[in-house]
C-alpha cells in the first residue's frame, strides 16, 4: 500500500474507518479532503455560508438544506436553485429517485451551468459522477461557480484552499497522488492568477517566446543548483522526479533536506509521486503555492505546470544572491 495513503490518517483508527465506510472498486478514483483541512475555520464559513445561501434563497419553496454532502448530491435542490436564480427551466422531472434518473438529472443540470456560465469541458472542476457521489470538494467548487456568476456580491471567505488525496485502486492497490485546491480566490493573490492566465496565454497564443521564458528559468535553476554539481537542461524531464525540485527548494530556502523524507534516487511512480508531494508540502507551507497542483502532472512531465511552479520560486528568490 502507497505509504502516503496511510500517512494521511494519523490515528490507525482514522484509517480503519475510512476503509470501513469507502469502498473503492477496481479502476476507481476517489478524492477526499485530508482531515488536516477538514476542520479549517475558513472551510467551515464558507460551507456555512452556501448553506444559509442557499435557504434563504429557497426559503419561499421550504426547503432547508442542513449538509452540502447529503442534500445536493441527487440534484434536487440544484434543480430549485438555478430555477430561481436565472429563471432557468430545465427539461427534467423535479424528483429523481433511482440512480439512474439522479445520473440524467445531474446531466442536464451541470450542462446548463457550463453554458450558463460559459465554461469549456476543461474548466470544470465537477463532473456528475462526483456530486453524485457526494464530493465535497466538487460540490463546493460547483455552488462558488454558481454564486460568483447570480450573486456575485456574496462576500465569500477568500483564500478558502484545501489539501486533498485522490486514491486510485489499481491493480498493484492503492496509488495516491496529493493536490492542494482553491475553492475561493485568494484577493492577496490576484497578481499571482494573472500569471497563470500569462502561462495559459503564453502556451496557446505566444509560443515563440516560449523558449525565452524557459531560458530564465533554467538560468535561475542552475545559479543555485549548480552549487551542488548539477546541471539541468530539460524542465519536463528533470523536475519529474521531484529531487532537483527539493533540493532547489532547499538551497532557496537555506536549510537541509533529511535524506530519510524522500527519495534521493526514487525508481517507481509512487517514489516519484512522494517526492513531488513533499516538495509541494513544503511550497504551500512557506505561502508559495496559490493555486492548485496535481502532483501527477509534474510527475508525467507537465511543461506548463513545472513551469509555474518554478515560476513561484523564481518570483520570490530571482534577487538571491549567488
Amino acid at each position: 500500500m502507497d505509504p502516503d495513503f496511510l500517512n494521511v490518517f494519523t490515528q490507525p483508527a482514522a484509517l480503519d474507518q475510512f476503509l470501513a465506510e469507502n469502498v473503492i472498486a477496481q479502476g476507481e478514483k476517489k478524492k477526499l479532503i485530508k482531515p488536516t483541512s477538514s476542520n479549517n475555520p475558513k472551510l467551515e464559513e464558507l460551507k456555512l455560508l452556501l448553506i444559509d445561501w442557499i435557504n434563504t434563497t429557497l426559503r419561499e419553496e421550504h426547503i432547508v438544506v442542513k449538509s452540502l454532502e447529503e442534500d445536493l448530491y441527487d440534484g434536487l435542490v440544484l434543480h430549485h436553485l438555478l430555477e430561481n436564480l436565472g429563471s432557468l427551466k430545465l427539461d427534467v422531472d423535479k424528483i429523481a429517485l433511482t440512480e439512474k434518473k439522479q445520473r440524467q438529472k445531474l446531466s442536464v443540470i451541470l450542462e446548463t451551468v457550463a453554458k450558463c456560465l460559459q465554461l469549456e469541458k476543461s474548466q470544470l472542476k465537477w463532473s456528475v459522477e462526483s456530486i453524485l457521489t457526494k464530493d465535497l470538494v466538487s460540490t463546493l467548487h460547483l455552488l462558488v461557480a454558481i454564486a460568483k456568476h447570480f450573486e456575485p456580491n456574496l462576500a465569500m471567505p477568500p483564500n478558502v484552499q484545501v489539501e486533498t488525496i485522490t486514491i486510485e485502486n489499481t491493480s498493484r492497490g492503492l496509488k495516491t497522488s496529493n493536490a492542494v485546491e482553491y475553492i475561493t480566490e485568494n484577493k492577496e493573490n490576484l497578481e499571482a492568477q494573472s500569471e497563470d492566465d500569462a502561462f495559459d496565454e503564453l502556451f496557446s497564443r505566444a509560443p515563440d517566446k516560449l523558449d525565452a521564458v524557459k531560458k530564465v528559468l533554467l538560468q535561475f535553476v542552475n545559479q543555485h543548483v549548480g552549487k551542488l554539481g548539477l546541471n539541468v537542461k530539460d524542465i519536463s524531464s528533470q523536475f519529474a522526479d521531484g529531487v532537483i525540485l527539493l533540493l532547489l527548494i532547499g538551497q532557496l530556502e537555506g536549510y537541509f533536506l533529511n535524506l530519510r523524507h524522500f527519495f534521493l534516487t526514487p525508481d517507481s511512480t509512487v517514489e516519484m509521486l512522494h517526492n513531488v508531494n513533499v516538495a509541494l508540502d513544503l511550497l504551500a507551507d512557506g505561502g508559495l503555492l496559490n493555486f492548485s497542483v496535481n502532483s501527477e502532472d509534474i510527475v508525467n512531465g507537465d511543461m506548463k505546470t513545472t513551469m509555474r511552479i518554478l515560476y513561484c520560486l523564481y518570483s520570490k528568490y530571482k534577487s538571491k544572491e549567488t
